[in-house]
């Protein structure tokens, strides 16, 4: 039997947008555990509720990660909203899911062009991001900010977004769509990136089910599991969503799962900007959680299943708030999906699982 070697990996790396640590057991060069570490950024963000009233909550709530930003924002407005009995309008609701789905393309598009440098393709990541621009250009013109832009709240959407901006919006993404396809296909058909995904890291549907796999991680070994499929908010208006989903379940159907939402936001955009009804995107909202109500929702961000608990106390400050992140729920997946692999293919597999640790931290 070989000796077995305890390698560290992190918290710095070269294709670690955040600091993860990882314990990896070798024997020769197979990875045989991998033992996470996480805690370096913890923040204790949940425990500010004691101290931000529940309207100032929404602005700690949307910094708990930059790219994620929104969703956050969106999964803690729909939980107080739902916690007091609030009705949001159906402009809100729609303008709410266009935006959920602009920093869904946000999010993607930045991870491809980590992945592409990951394979030192540095010009196809300079593409990769200035497309990404051009989506946070849309988030400046709309509300002023670029990654946190304070949009979402509870009782609606702050800013009014008019149709004729919606309509740029959607030639914008029109415009970029076979730019985008044609550079998401050029690293994907490239033959040494096939040679290092195909076969890698690969999880059965079986497996995906054993450790609750939620988001594209899951979705690319066969689960036909997205939030959006409940039809809450505006996403009950689309004529048919299907997830993308793959049964590979190796790192190339992660990245091609991922790959392929962003021209499925496109097109969720483009049908909800064509059915946008008129009318108010905010609605006034009054008095405080009542003692003991509890509330609680989920949000499929870009990683997945994000699932929100409020309970209030009778005052204007929440007496819990917790939050449970996508990255929080696949670190099982990610220990499976390390183990047997070649101890070279260990960055490639930590990238195509997309771990957030910001928002798994807080």
């Amino acid at each position: 039997m070989s000796k077995r070697t305890v390698v560290p990996f992190g918290p710095q790396h070269p294709v670690l947008p955040e600091p993860i640590h990882l314990d990896l057991v070798l024997e020769d060069e197979k990875v045989v555990n991998a033992i996470p570490r996480i805690g370096y950024i913890h923040r204790g963000l949940e425990k500010l509720v004691e101290k931000r009233d529940y309207t100032q909550f929404v602005y700690v709530a949307e910094r708990i990660c930059g790219i994620c930003s929104f969703g956050h924002s969106l999964g803690y407005s729909q939980c107080v909203e739902q916690l007091m009995g609030v009705e949001v309008t159906d402009r809100a609701e729609y303008l709410r899911v266009i935006f959920h789905e602009l920093s869904r393309m946000h999010s993607h598009m930045l991870w491809l062009g980590l992945l592409a440098d990951g394979f030192g393709f540095e010009a196809l990541f300079m593409h990769c991001w200035r497309l990404r621009e051009q989506i946070l250009d849309i988030f400046e013109e709309c509300t002023g900010g670029r990654v946190i832009f304070s949009a979402c709240d509870v009782g609606g959407f702050r800013q009014e977004v008019s149709n004729e901006t919606l309509r740029g919006i959607v030639v914008v993404l029109d415009r970029m769509r076979d730019e985008y396809r044609t550079l998401y296909k050029t690293l994907l058909e490239d033959s040494s990136v096939k040679n290092r995904m195909v076969g890698v890291g690969y999880l059965s549907k079986e497996q995906a089910i054993e450790y609750s796999m939620v988001g594209p991680f899951g979705r690319a070994s066969g689960l036909e599991i997205d939030e959006r499929l409940r039809g809450l908010g505006a996403y009950g208006e689309l004529a048919a969503f299907e997830p993308i989903v793959s049964t590979q379940g190796d790192c190339y159907a992660r990245c091609d799962v991922r790959a392929q939402e962003v021209l499925q936001s496109m097109d969720i955009i483009k049908e909800l900007v064509d059915k946008i009804p008129d009318g108010e995107v905010m609605v006034p909202v009054k008095g405080n959680p009542k003692d003991g109500a509890m509330a609680m929702t989920t949000v499929e961000q870009p990683r997945g299943q994000a699932f929100y608990y409020a309970k209030g106390n009778g005052s204007k400050f929440l007496q819990r708030m917790r939050i449970r992140t996508p990255t929080s729920q696949n670190l099982a997946g990610l220990v499976a999906a390390l183990s047997g692999c070649d101890f070279a293919d260990v960055p490639m597999v930590v990238l195509t699982i997309d771990p957030c640790i910001s928002c798994t931290e807080r």
